[in-house]
């Protein structure tokens, strides 16, 4: 695949998996047309180290199949950042976000990864491999199970991502913080705007242009304001 050197092609979803669907089922359409080309990269590096990197590419590659492209995970390589210089077609999936930039650090696949995808090589993140799309992953939602070397994620938005994001349920009897807390906690000591994506909804980025997917709203977080509600197609290109 001829691939465009000046335009990045990401796209950036809150999950993997909507309720009552089964994996990616939701984006498959979308990926159909995103992914033009018959092989991809799988990075699976958001599972801790005792789960399967197997089990877990093998579970990609069923679902890559019914759209004709095959699957390889990163962790079969012998010369990772070979592979992924040499990738039609990137994925990072779900789990640790702590684990999965642990992991890349480890592997000195950071800056080859932005390079690459700046480049023109499609990418498609879920959950933790979309916080890593942003400036860092001081908004992830995951517990620090590991201390990675830096907290710099890839970058390629000019903005943080909050996966799952979820409101406040005004019938429930938990009286602790709201994820709308922790963000404006975050606030207290960066400025960098945090995206709250909510289950089912994706950013489609074609080089600058950034434009929210999927049947929900986002909300958006910046530094000393209220937060606000943004309906589906809206373009954050405002915010480069």
């Amino acid at each position: 695949m001829q691939k465009n050197k000046s335009m990045k092609r990401i796209l950036v979803a809150s999950t993997s998996t909507v309720h009552g669907q089964e994996y990616l089922a939701y984006l498959l359409p979308t990926l159909k047309s995103f992914f033009n080309t018959s092989e991809i990269i799988f990075i699976p590096y958001a599972r801790p180290s005792g789960l399967s990197y197997n089990s877990y590419t093998e579970k990609v590659a069923v679902v890559f199949n019914k759209i004709g492209v095959s699957v390889k995970g990163i962790h079969t390589f012998n010369d990772k950042q070979k592979a992924i210089k040499k990738a039609q077609g990137i994925f990072v999936g779900g789990g640790n976000t702590f684990e999965l930039v642990n992991q890349l650090y480890k592997h000195d696949l950071m800056q080859v990864l932005k390079h690459q995808v700046e480049s023109g090589t499609p990418y498609l993140g879920t959950s933790a491999g979309s916080n890593i799309t942003g400036i860092s992953m001081k908004t992830s939602n995951d517990m620090p199970v590991v201390y990675p070397p830096s907290f710099k994620t890839l970058g390629l938005l000019p903005f943080n991502i909050n996966p799952h994001y979820l409101d406040p349920n005004p019938d429930s009897t938990h009286m602790g913080e709201t994820r709308e807390t922790r963000i404006k906690e975050f606030h207290e000591y960066n400025i960098t705007p945090v995206l709250g994506l909510r289950e089912g909804s994706w950013l489609a980025v074609n080089d600058d242009v950034i434009v929210l997917k999927g049947n929900l709203s986002a909300r958006l977080f910046l530094q000393g304001k209220d937060p606000q509600e943004f309906k589906p197609e809206t373009d954050f290109s405002f915010l480069i």
